[in-house]
This record gives structure tokens, C-alpha cells and sequence, in this order.
């Protein structure tokens, strides 16, 4: 068995030893997979360029008031309870392990680094370099310095690069208190892991729960639908939900990402399986990870919630730089 070179732990219901898993849900692709996928077409073109807003955030929202920044894909500043928040920081250009290629970003960053507010904590979900990127956190540790909160693994390969980052790695199941009655819980999605070609699910990834005086936030990364089962556990466990940050994008072709990516109609089954009151969808229109065309997400979502005789004012879309004040429960 290979050695795990990010986490060593005792075997659970999701870590055999040296992978973490989810039971019946977890399925790797093969190489034939991948070549199948990589050179069976069908591929839309991107535009090399999209326009985005630029914003420069206040310093704190205090009280009741929820706000939702778009930095761009799944990065987002959010700012309640006094409390600044940072989702999966990628300020990177492209969303790959080169600087010379991989998916490239089509627009900049809605906010610029220099014009985040100081913040509290930053969430990172996984491994997958659309969601973690060294360069952003290096910047971040060094300019807005705060606790950084990931599964269990990913602060190992943190650490490597940046050793004066204040990093902290929990399990599924974990609460963590981060003030002024916020705390934030590490909770499963039907996903997987790897930076490099073999360390496949060596590193934990997970969805969070984000705990607030005036309603919680759920925060799913990267999931596939699955079974759903997790989706409906949040509504039954995690009370009500003011919102839900949902992802929409990246599913094409589905026979090789339903395992690991939703498409729109999934994520509208997510958002009623959860019981949230109002949903942001991510995950869509920044760099191009897989096949559809660019606008195709936003305009399948709208179909979905018009199939299911949905408000579309309770599930929007945020392009980078503009924000979402969630109204209150």
C-alpha cells in the first residue's frame, strides 16, 4: 500500500489508512477515463476574455447583515456578524499546478488582494488547484494574516510552502469556534482529492457549515449528487439555513463527471434537499475545467427553477465583483 505523505491517523468510516473515501460514493477514474474524456470532443470554446465588476468591500458588516462577495468561480469574502470570512482564495491566473498551461482565467479577480478587508478566517475546502492556490495563500498569510481552517492533509501541503501560516486540519464532524457566535463546521460532499497523479484522496475535502447567530450558511465546494443523502441530513441536523452556496458548473460530459460534479438540475434538487431559504450558485464561468459553453450553467439553472416552480430570487447568480445581501430569515 502506498505511504500517504499528508496524513497519518487511525482508520475511521472515511479513511482506510492511507485514503479517505465515502462508502458506496467514492469511484475513481481510469486512465482510459481520462483519455476518453480528454480527446473524445466536444468541447465548447471559451471566450479568452469575459468582463468583470471590481469592488472594494467595506471593512466589517456588523449584526444580522449577510453579505456575499464573488471574487470569481469559488472564491468568496463573507462578511456578517462583524466577521470577515475567505471561501477557497484563488487569485492565480490559471487554476493548475504550471504557470504556462492549464485552465486559464477569463476574467480578473472581482476584488483585488490589496483590497480585502482584514479578515478572521479562511476556509480552504480541497486540494483541486481551482480551490487552493499556494501563491494566493502566501500573499494572504503575509498581508491579511489570520487562522486558515482545511480538512485533514491540506495543511501539510500548505505548510511545505508557507511555514509561518497559522493553519489548523479537522475531520468531518468538526466544530471550530472562530468568534463573536460563529463557528464553523467541517462536514462530508460526495468529492476527492489529489494534487499530483499519485496522491489520489490521500488529502480530506469538505463542505462547511458556517454558524451564525441569524442563520447558518452552507458551503458546498465540489460535489456530485450521489445518493442526496448528505443534502437532506444538513436540513434535519443543521437547522434552518439562511443560505446555501451551491456550485452549477464544470459537469460536461456527464458519463465522466457526475461522479464529482452537479449540473444546474442537481443543484436545484441540493437546495430543496436542504431546506435553505435562499441559494448562490458557483462554480461557473472563470475557468473552464470541463465541456459546456461558458453562459450554459446560469441558463440550465433558470430552467431547473422554473421546472420546479422556484422563485429565481431565492437561487442567483453572482458574476466577480458583485455581491449578494442575503435577506434575513
Amino acid at each position: 500500500m502506498p505511504r500517504n505523505p499528508y496524513y497519518s491517523g487511525p482508520v475511521t468510516d472515511h479513511f482506510d489508512g492511507t485514503r479517505f473515501y465515502i462508502k458506496n460514493i467514492s469511484r475513481d477514474k481510469t486512465f482510459g477515463d481520462i483519455l476518453r474524456w480528454g480527446f473524445g470532443g466536444g468541447k465548447h470554446v471559451w471566450p479568452k476574455h469575459e468582463p468583470a465588476f471590481e469592488t472594494h468591500p467595506v471593512p466589517r458588516i456588523e449584526g444580522a447583515q449577510l453579505r456575499v462577495t464573488s471574487i470569481g468561480h469559488a472564491s468568496f469574502l463573507i462578511q456578517t456578524g462583524g466577521l470577515n470570512i475567505l471561501i477557497d482564495p484563488v487569485w492565480a491566473e490559471r487554476a493548475s499546478p504550471f504557470t504556462f498551461a492549464g485552465p486559464k482565467r477569463v476574467n480578473a479577480p472581482g476584488v483585488r488582494l490589496e483590497n480585502l478587508p482584514p479578515l478572521d478566517a479562511i476556509l480552504v475546502s480541497h486540494n483541486h488547484y481551482d480551490h487552493m492556490d499556494i501563491a494566493t495563500l502566501n500573499e494572504l498569510v503575509q498581508h491579511r494574516p489570520c487562522r486558515i481552517l482545511t480538512p485533514l492533509g491540506n495543511d501539510t501541503i500548505i505548510r511545505a510552502s508557507i511555514p509561518n501560516a497559522r493553519i489548523e486540519s479537522f475531520d468531518w464532524g468538526a466544530r471550530v469556534e472562530i468568534g463573536n457566535g460563529i463557528a464553523v463546521h467541517f462536514l462530508p460532499s460526495y468529492h476527492w482529492s489529489s494534487r499530483w497523479v499519485n496522491d489520489k484522496r490521500m488529502a480530506l475535502w469538505a463542505a462547511f457549515l458556517i454558524e451564525t447567530p441569524h442563520g447558518n450558511i452552507y458551503h458546498i465546494a465540489d460535489t456530485a449528487y450521489g445518493n442526496g443523502v448528505i443534502f437532506k441530513e444538513v436540513r434535519e441536523i443543521c437547522g434552518p439555513l439562511r443560505l446555501a452556496i451551491i456550485p452549477i458548473g464544470a459537469y460536461e460530459p456527464r458519463w465522466f463527471m457526475r461522479d464529482q460534479h452537479v449540473e444546474p438540475f442537481e443543484s436545484v434538487q441540493i437546495f430543496e434537499d436542504c431546506g435553505a431559504a435562499y441559494a448562490l450558485a458557483h462554480h461557473w464561468g472563470t475557468f473552464q475545467l470541463t465541456h459546456e459553453p461558458i453562459w450554459e450553467p446560469p441558463q440550465k439553472l433558470a430552467e431547473a427553477l422554473t421546472s420546479r416552480g422556484i422563485d429565481h430570487a431565492r437561487f442567483v447568480t453572482r458574476r466577480p465583483g458583485e455581491v449578494f445581501d442575503v435577506p434575513e430569515l
